[in-house]
C-alpha cells in the first residue's frame, strides 16, 4: 500500500496505512471474485436499458419573452445586453 500511496503522491500515515491497506485487500478480493462469473455471452453495454436520445429536442421558445424577463433581473441594460465593466480594463 505505501507503494501505491507514493504512486499517487499521497503522505500517509502508518495508521492510515494499515486501515487502507485492509480497505484496498477487500476490493481485490472482491473483483477476484466478481472474474468468476462467466460473462462470455453477456454483450457489452454502457446503459443498462436501451434507451436512446431521452432528452428533449434543444428548440428556442418564446425568445423575446426570456431574455425580456432575464435582462429585467440585470442592474444595467444597454442595447439589449447586459453592461458590464470591461474584462481587461479600458475598453478596446
Amino acid at each position: 500500500m505505501a507503494k501505491v500511496a507514493q504512486l499517487a503522491m499521497l503522505e500517509l500515515s502508518d495508521e492510515e496505512l494499515d486501515r487502507f491497506t485492509g480497505q484496498l485487500d477487500a476490493v481485490l478480493d472482491l473483483g477476484g471474485r466478481l472474474d468468476a462469473f462467466d460473462v462470455a455471452d453477456v454483450p457489452p453495454t454502457a446503459h443498462p436499458y436501451g434507451l436512446t436520445n431521452v432528452f428533449r429536442a434543444d428548440t428556442v421558445e418564446n425568445d423575446d419573452d426570456v431574455r425580456a424577463e432575464a435582462l429585467a433581473a440585470g442592474p444595467e441594460i444597454e442595447d439589449g445586453r447586459f453592461k458590464v465593466p470591461p474584462a481587461l480594463g479600458e475598453a478596446l
